[in-house]
């Protein structure tokens, strides 16, 4: 409705002809003038369009595949024509001969806050920074390879920075609580991803969205927004997933509780904490489940009645399964906190575990602490995942500008972030967004929509069990419901830092594509 509210005004004030004041009408005050100059020259510059093209080649699969990468930036407009963001984007394209009905996927990071650094450089794009698995990657020089998992043999990529993030830049006269939110920046991608795929002749391409993190956040608004919009989708990848932040954004609430309990004994199981630990991960993780969702959740919901029997039978076997001591889990009245869990599975040793991936292990100031000082997983990559983009961004993808690439801008973004969504379940907004019914909209309004949820083991940033429990209650016929598929990796949060999981994650993306575009 706004479009059409705003728009005849505009016209109608672009058809009054210029004529002094009439004596009826008061002149501008100097104050005026002043503070409309003022307004005027307090507007951002408006940087051109502009792109740069070069052509490469990687092996995927023993196979040589040509591609030209193409790193530029493209003007977004509001309702009234005016640009509002200048977004950077690199896009990786085949000459299949078939470019307008060849696959293309749109990939970005989340934060909320960060640039697409992460996925571009680590995940499925033609080159990768050379992770060392669980360890942190030694100091420059970085090293950045061919990455034969690439998912270039499936799909054309598009790794987009969100607005305000690495060279996505606010212009005009734009204000940051324009895209700073859930539905705002929501619009802002799709406004994007409508211009490319206009601007391409990509509008009977098969399309995928791919998000980590706060990305998936973004997708499953996105897709829903896009396709009541026009655009449909074949796939949505979710990668490391959080759809409902009611539980990761209020405390006393027990299910985060019972959530989180497989990914702190699969972290648990890694770092041999588990007594008579099992050799299989997955079976062992199988039963942690089935405890988590049944007489952890029914103990939980007992609260203060609960039997000191009952509760030291559940404590025993919270013990087994984190190697957390029986005492210290009493003590936390069977609620253990995943900050705290962080601090105390290696106290002995004096060393935390991280939560985007706990399988790092982080030395404190001291042993003492309720919670750690920082994020070893966070701290064992992000140098030198900045680094390479930098280096490869101007040697190789010949794109340069005189500003600095922003890998992250919490302080800004994050803060001020308006977490209000117009929920998709049609029940007005709510301040601690759940976006489960968007996602659960868009695949009942296309039937043929693919979901793939991809899931880290150790990632304590957003929790396995957590997605498997969204997405099992999305209330969606079972006809529907089939089309959500899950692949579950060794690995945390970025699930590419472990080369062994980024092969199980493309092998299950090649299927997961093929499933879902299977003429393209």
């Amino acid at each position: 409705m706004r479009k059409f509210l705003f728009a005849p005004l505009a016209l109608a004030l672009l058809l009054v002809p210029a004529h002094p004041p009439r004596a009826t009408e008061a002149p501008k005050s100097a104050d005026q003038a002043q503070s409309a100059k003022a307004s005027k020259q307090d507007e951002l510059p408006i940087p051109p369009e502009r792109s740069v093209v070069t052509s490469h080649s990687v092996q995927v699969d023993g196979r040589s595949i040509n591609y030209k990468a193409t790193a530029g930036t493209l003007l977004i407009k509001d309702d009234l024509g005016k640009p509002t963001v200048s977004m950077f984007y690199v896009a990786y394209t085949v000459d299949s001969g078939h470019a307008a009905t060849r696959p293309v996927t749109f990939l970005y990071n989340g934060g909320p806050g960060s640039s697409s650094m992460w996925l571009h450089m680590g995940s499925v794009g033609p080159v990768r920074v050379a992770n060392e698995g669980d360890q942190p990657i030694p100091p420059p020089p970085y090293r950045t390879v061919p990455n034969q998992y690439s998912l270039l043999d499936k799909s054309d990529l598009v790794f987009i920075d969100a607005p305000g993030t690495g060279y996505s830049q606010l212009v005009g006269a734009a204000k940051g609580k324009q895209f700073y939110g859930v539905d705002q920046d929501a619009a802002a991608f799709a406004r994007f991803i409508t211009r490319y795929v206009d601007r391409n002749g990509r509008w009977n391409s098969p399309k995928f969205l791919f998000g980590e993190s706060y990305g998936t956040t973004r997708s499953a608004v996105l897709v829903r927004l896009l396709q009541e919009q026009g655009m449909e989708f074949n796939g949505v990848v979710l990668m490391s997933s959080i759809l409902d932040f009611s539980v990761w954004a209020q405390t006393g609430v027990d299910h985060a509780y019972v959530v989180d309990l497989p990914t702190e004994a699969a972290i648990a199981w890694y770092h041999d904490k588990v007594p008579d630990k099992p050799a299989d991960l997955a079976g062992f993780l199988a039963r942690v489940r089935r405890f988590a969702s049944g007489d952890y959740t029914l103990a939980l919901a007992r609260g203060d009645a609960l039997a000191p029997t009952e509760a030291d039978r559940i404590a025993s076997q919270l013990s087994r399964y984190t190697g957390l001591s029986t005492t210290y889990i009493k003590e936390a009245n069977l609620r253990i906190d995943p900050s705290r869990f962080r601090k105390e599975l290696l106290r002995d040793q004096r060393r935390t575990v991280g939560r985007l991936d706990g399988r790092f292990e982080g030395i404190d100031a001291d042993a003492a602490g309720e919670t750690p000082d920082g994020d070893a997983a966070s701290d064992a990559a992000t140098g030198a995942y900045l680094a390479a983009f930098n280096q490869y961004a101007e040697s190789t993808l010949k794109f340069s500008t005189d500003h600095p690439y922003l890998p992250n801008n919490y302080r800004v973004i994050n803060r001020g972030w308006d977490w209000k969504h117009k929920s998709g379940r049609g029940r007005g907004f709510t301040q601690a967004p759940y976006v489960g019914g968007d996602l659960a909209g868009a695949m009942r309004r296309n039937p043929h929509l693919k979901v793939f949820s991809a899931n880290g083991y150790y990632d304590l940033a957003t929790p396995f069990y957590a997605t498997e429990f969204d997405l099992g209650h999305l209330g969606l016929d079972p006809a529907i419901g089939k089309n959500i598929e899950f692949g579950f990796y060794r690995s945390g949060h970025m699930i590419y830092f472990d080369v062994d999981a980024l092969k199980q994650l493309k092998a299950d993306l090649a299927r997961f594509y093929d499933e879902a575009a299977p003429h393209a």
